[in-house]
């Protein structure tokens, strides 16, 4: 039990109201893993009786209210978060294991080094390293005015191709995930990544795909609002078709449709021109849904059917050029099943399968996704 010690008021002591920074760092654990509902504990206030942290945090910039007069994140506050949850995964690796890693590949490039060539026709004059260019130019004319450079003289610096990745990172919205604290850890990483591209990646693509019965894109604030979708159904035995155009019922959405994921991944991701491609799943369960036609198919407990099905879509990525890298969330010992799917998935996608912890996730993710970018496609 925690030790409590009290003192007497003297009337010496100075009263220090928590700042509007703590505060709303508090107030982010919890959207973490429960959604946008705790801003709407917010709402109950009217604006003559907001409470006076509340007052402060909006002074901050941090939290604001939408056209509907909702309290919402705002730009400032979501900022905070994705850096706040990049600083607190770093601390818990080895922060050499993580950074700008680029390709050896040398070329045009956007990282200039010190080390210079010669100029080979095609390379661009932006590089020209004028100092030794001069040098040059004036040892071949044995010294004296004017310096006349010819091409011969011409000095580039080095430089580093820098590739371009188009990262879709696939989020498990099922019911399962609302456990042991596994979506406010996948939300945190997700986060985390964000912060990391804006920062050290800034010409690269990272979009966010939620799955559950089906599967659709989230912008950064939905990821922030996202929590897993409820469970509806509890029979024990599931065998439904839904019609994709018609709206999905509530009480059938917390089912795990990866196949669905995976198709609006592939769809994204061949609109983009990036040299690198990668899809990044996080899931805890193994598929329980997949797309025939214009119907989603639940089925539980999970089916031979579905799986092929998720598993021929992966092949399909693969195909495509995607790299697909899968991480399941492994907390007690049911997930033998899920195991040996992600397995299967590494297999027919020739990518990457890892089983891991919540805690552990992060580190998985990064480097993965580091990994990911310095791939190169072979040109045929």
């Amino acid at each position: 039990m925690p030790q409590y010690e009290y003192s007497k008021w003297d009337g010496s002591q100075e009263f220090r109201p928590q700042s509007a920074e703590k505060a709303f760092d508090e107030l982010s654990e919890y959207l973490l893993h429960y959604g946008d509902q705790v801003l709407r504990q917010l709402d109950r206030f009217d604006d003559d009786d907001n409470p006076e942290i509340v007052e402060l945090l909006q002074q901050e910039g941090l939290i604001e209210r939408d056209r509907e007069g909702k309290f919402v994140v705002a730009p400032k506050g979501l900022r905070r978060i994705q850096q706040s949850a990049l600083t607190d995964l770093f601390q818990t690796f080895n922060r050499d294991a993580i950074g700008k890693h680029d390709s050896p590949h040398k070329g045009d490039g956007t990282v200039r080094h010190e080390d210079s060539r010669p100029y080979v026709y095609g390379d661009s004059l932006a590089n020209l390293n004028l100092h030794e260019t001069i040098k040059n130019a004036y040892t071949r004319q044995g010294g004296g005015v004017p310096i006349r450079v010819e091409r011969d003289d011409w000095v580039v610096y080095e430089t580093e191709h820098q590739t371009r990745a188009a990262t879709v990172v696939l989020i498990d919205m099922s019911g399962s995930m609302g456990r042991y604290g596994k979506y406010g850890m996948t939300k945190k990483v997700a986060l985390a990544l964000q912060a990391m591209v804006r920062a050290q990646y800034p010409t690269d693509s990272l979009e966010m795909v939620g799955f559950y019965t089906l599967a659709s894109k989230m912008t950064e604030r939905e990821l922030l609002n996202s929590a897993p979708k409820p469970v509806g159904l509890f029979d024990p035995r599931v065998h439904l078709r839904i019609s994709l155009d018609a709206p999905l019922p509530r009480q059938v959405q917390h089912f795990t449709n990866i196949d669905a994921g995976l198709k609006l991944a592939r769809n994204m991701l061949n609109k983009q021109a990036a040299e690198n491609k990668q899809i990044i799943v996080i899931t805890d369960g193994e598929p329980t849904a997949h797309i025939e036609g214009r119907e989603a198919v639940l089925i539980y407990p999970p089916a031979e059917k579905t799986a092929a099905a998720t598993l021929a879509e992966a092949r399909r990525c693969a195909t495509a050029g995607i790299r697909v890298s899968s991480f399941a969330l492994i907390e007690d010992y049911f997930y033998l099943g899920l195991v040996n799917f992600v397995e299967e998935m590494a297999r027919v996608t020739q990518g990457v399968a890892a089983y891991c912890s919540a805690d552990d996730l992060g580190k998985y993710v990064f480097d993965s996704f580091v990994g990911g970018r310095r791939q190169r496609k072979m040109t045929r």
